[in-house]
């Protein structure tokens, strides 16, 4: 990487058009196409750190990267030193099969998540060859013109040649905890980093306002690169569940080893031949270690993934997944969640006069009516002055396109503010030429309002918006007609009663108040003059009440969190289904440190489903309460203020559509079309994961330990071994890769949002589960043995055809058994295994391979299998499929192991 050369002289210390010039950069147009790929090449890629794509090589030799490898690898070599050339050739064979499946397997799973970490990159906003365009953030290169808003995170160190109002957090640098204030001027050469003011780093969020600059440096030579301990080549990520996978595959290989000396020495000792009881030894490690379960999970994880995309919920965060299964709480909030988040103002209320509005969403075409009769805009000053007032409050825009259709940018809330003056023929940009706006102060969430100072007549023009129990708390006048009248007790309740009358039917509230002063340094929030209440209609979605009754049923509370005040959040709540309407809603005021609240408190909150007029500082309290008590709890947010909240939840969604990036970057999920049911398919997909993973693992863990049984007991009784060593490794290829790993996939049954949550310290094979795989691997232990002694005693069968039978009798009863990883309780035919038509591509193939074990000679001869004939057939037919009838039998009288 190379850095910038600007003669020792740094970028805060130079002019900003001193800086261009040196950048070789025109603000108006900036970088061509050919310079691009000039500066991309001298710098590279704008990373802090380099995650390079798994090459497909790497990814084949991982394949061989195994003890269990090794160790066929040593009976390979043992094999060829003996003398015996075909079964050494056919060990050396079913390495390389095993290996390749694995490689295929797990090459499709990488690149699924290598094009699943691109769909979520984060995009900056760049003027390129004299348009604006959206690039992704790694392709930025110093000389870039950036342009940024409110909620933006910087994605390069940045001059500043313009700022309006703009403010950053800068706390992930420099640890300062308030917004710090930009500006563009020079600075000295000794500044210190916390007060270069006029520079944009790397890794920090826009809190307000917007601005332009030029990029100075990227990747690791930003100030955050510097600082950074990231390093080149990032770890491969890992899951609690792959890990736990793992661990489990570990730690079986120490038990099968114990049982593999125990094998050995009593077959030694009983006049076994010695490469005999090697071979078989080294097989028993094999068919016992389930050394692709880490691979299967991340099979299962990668496609869940996919199908989450593909209904708009991207996941950032590989552990998620998992997380996401085990919630039992979401807090979502209200706006563009719960509703459609396109809002239409249906009336102004000023004093005791109440007008109602026409014309739906972007809809221009509406009129003005009182007691259903229109009126004349003109003659209704006060309802002029209101509008101006709201519209000269809002940082949205609307503008007509070429097809006469409008299009909009900002806040739902301010664009209908400002559809509705365009309806009283009042247009922005004409009214800032009129007003031209010199400050504007900040929505504060705290006290729920925001101001701008607007310039009139030699003074100024003081414009506020605001809750409307805020803005009238700071209210001492009121406007009737033109005149001006002290603020009374009384008609100061009459308006809040008219407020709560309107929120009661889910209108969304919101008041105008103004004051004129000669100075724009005056307080913007004491002496205010109330102009009027705008009333704005916001339906829900119509997927909302089936998606909370989903979360109902599937043991999940869930929460509206909102900013809005309590009869809007308690009429929107119950058109839901979210509450019967008679549900109390709690405010944020009294939400406080769990730790500072009474158990009768702590259990009231833990149990309300509507939290109103909530900050995002009062979220971080009620994520602590919930989590405390033992929740995991989903949170959503969109601002840049809800980042701590989506970062402390166990799972943060952000929004996609109207979300800001520092929203996203915090989140783990983020929801393109920031819908709630949305998150609920997530869950559903969670759940269905971990099943599938737990299913697979059940399933392959009980064969393996029935092979291990055969040997062990055989060995036990001197038997001759009832299954040869190649056959062994033959069976691990068919009935352990193609059933588990079609296990792995499926959709899941279809009551699984009728249970509860699983809890999420729970391990993948619970107590339980384990005393059921020994059930079912006794059970197909014991049939193969009964087939082995009845063909040998019973039927006189020779040797070759005795071990075919038992060979055949544990493969089609571990084919068979796949069908037992049914749900409990579910039906015999119609239930998520059977509807897996994977399922039944992996029994078709198992079942040719197994023929061919038979009838394709020279398969038959490597693994010493004879035709059993129509006596032999009958044999296994009848032995191998009692697992699967007693087991299927299990599922009407016995518990569920999921």
């Amino acid at each position: 990487m190379e850095t910038l050369d600007t003669n020792n002289c740094q970028p805060w210390q130079m002019a900003a058009h001193q800086v261009l010039k040196r950048l070789g950069v025109d603000p108006e147009t900036g970088l061509q196409p050919g310079e691009i790929k000039k500066r991309q090449n001298q710098f590279g890629r704008n990373q802090l750190r380099t995650i390079k794509p798994k090459s497909s090589w790497l990814i084949l030799a991982e394949q061989f990267n195994s003890i269990v490898i090794w160790l066929l690898f040593a009976s390979a070599l043992i094999s060829f030193i003996f003398g015996e050339w075909i079964d050494g050739s056919a060990v050396m064979a079913v390495i390389v099969i095993n290996s390749m499946i694995g490689y295929v397997i797990e090459l499709r799973a990488v690149r699924s998540m290598e094009a699943l970490r691109k769909l979520s990159s984060v995009d900056t906003r760049v003027r390129r060859q004299e348009k604006i365009q959206k690039i992704p953030a790694d392709e930025l290169v110093p000389g870039d013109i950036v342009l940024v808003e409110g909620g933006d995170v910087i994605a390069a160190d940045i001059r500043l040649f313009e700022a309006s109002k703009l403010q950053l957090n800068e706390s992930t640098l420099t640890g300062e905890s308030e917004p710090v204030p930009k500006h563009v001027e020079k600075l000295s050469g000794k500044t210190p980093l916390a007060e270069r003011n006029n520079m944009l780093f790397k890794g920090t969020a826009v809190t307000r306002g917007a601005g332009q600059g030029v990029v100075t440096a990227t990747g690791m030579d930003t100030e955050l690169g510097n600082i950074s301990t990231l390093v080149e080549g990032a770890e491969e990520e890992h899951t609690p569940l792959e890990e736990r996978l793992d661990d489990l595959g570990k730690r079986l290989v120490w038990i099968t080893f114990a049982i593999i000396v125990v094998i050995a020495v009593t077959g030694i000792l009983r006049g076994k031949e010695i490469m005999v009881m090697v071979k078989t030894s080294i097989a028993l490690a094999v068919a016992a270690v389930p050394e692709g379960l880490p691979v299967v999970a991340t099979i299962a994880l990668a496609r869940g993934l996919r199908r989450m995309a593909e209904q708009n919920a991207l996941v950032n965060r590989l552990a998620s997944v998992e997380t996401l299964g085990s919630t039992n709480t979401i807090c979502t909030d209200k706006t563009g969640t719960l509703t459609e988040n396109q809002m239409t103002v249906t009336r102004i209320v000023l004093g005791k006069n109440e007008f109602r509005v026409s014309g739906e969403g972007l809809q221009i075409q509406g009129e003005f009516s009182q007691d259903e009769s229109k009126v004349d805009i003109d003659e209704h000053p006060e309802l002029v002055q209101a509008l101006e007032a709201g519209i000269l409050c809002t940082n949205a825009a609307v503008r007509k396109n070429p097809d006469g259709k409008l299009e909009a940018v900002g806040e739902p809330l301010e664009i209908a503010i400002l559809v509705a003056g365009l309806k009283a023929g009042i247009i922005k940009s004409e009214l800032l030429s009129k007003y031209p706006e010199e400050r504007e102060v900040a929505f504060d969430p705290e006290l729920k309002m925001m101001a701008t100072y607007n310039s009139n007549n030699g003074g100024y023009r003081v414009n506020i918006k605001g809750a409307p129990e805020a803005v009238l708390e700071k209210c001492a006048y009121y406007m009737d007609s033109s005149d001006r009248f002290q603020m009374e007790d009384g008609y100061k309740d009459f308006l809040l009663r008219k407020n709560k009358q309107l929120a009661e039917q889910g209108l969304r509230m919101l008041a105008f108040a103004e004051k004129r002063s000669d100075s724009s340094k005056v307080q913007p929030y004491q002496e205010l003059t109330f102009l009027g209440l705008a009333a704005m209609h916001d339906p829900p979605r119509e997927d909302v009440a089936k998606a909370i009754q989903s979360c109902k049923s599937a043991g999940i509370q869930v929460c509206m969190v909102t900013g809005d005040q309590p009869v809007t959040a308690k009429n929107i709540a119950a058109a839901v289904g979210l509450t019967d309407g008679d549900s109390q809603v709690v405010l944020g005021s009294e939400l406080k440190k769990p730790k500072n609240l009474s158990e009768q408190d702590r259990q009231r909150f833990l149990s309300t489903p509507v939290f109103a007029r909530v900050s995002p500082r009062q979220k971080l309290d009620l994520i602590s309460l919930h989590q405390n008590a033992g929740r995991i709890v989903a949170m959503t947010g969109d601002g840049v203020n809800d980042a701590p909240a989506l970062k402390k939840a166990d799972i943060g969604i952000a929004m996609g559509q109207r979300g800001t990036q520092a929203a996203r970057e915090a989140a783990d999920m983020v929801l393109e079309d920031d819908a709630f049911s949305n998150i609920v398919l997530a869950v559903r997909l969670g759940r269905v994961i971990f099943n599938n993973i737990r299913r697979f693992v059940f399933y392959l863990i009980s064969c393996n330990i029935s092979e291990i049984m055969v040997v062990f007991l055989a060995s036990l009784i001197n038997l001759t071994l009832p299954i040869r060593p190649l056959q062994i490794l033959y069976l691990n290829l068919v009935t352990d890769i193609f059933p588990a790993l079609a296990l792995g996939v499926g959709k899941g049954d279809l009551t699984i949002m009728e249970r509860q949550p699983r809890d999420v310290k729970q391990t993948v094979l619970t107590h339980r589960h384990w005393m059921q795989i020994s059930a079912y691997s006794l059970l197909i232990t014991l049939v193969v043995l009964i087939a082995f002694g009845l063909a040998d005693r019973w039927l006189g069968m020779s040797v070759e055809k005795t071990i075919t039978i038992s060979f055949l009798t544990l493969a089609f009863s571990q084919l068979w058994h796949v069908f037992n990883m049914r749900e409990h309780g579910s039906a015999l035919f119609n239930n998520d295994v059977m509807r897996n038509p994977y399922i039944w591509g992996a029994v078709v193939l198992s079942l040719l391979l197994l023929l061919a074990a038979v009838y394709f000679a020279p398969l038959s001869e490597v693994l010493g299998v004879v035709n059993p004939g129509a006596r032999g057939w009958g044999l296994i037919s009848m032995l191998s499929v009692i697992p699967l009838l007693l087991g299927q039998l299990s599922k009407h009288i016995d518990i569920s192991f999921n």
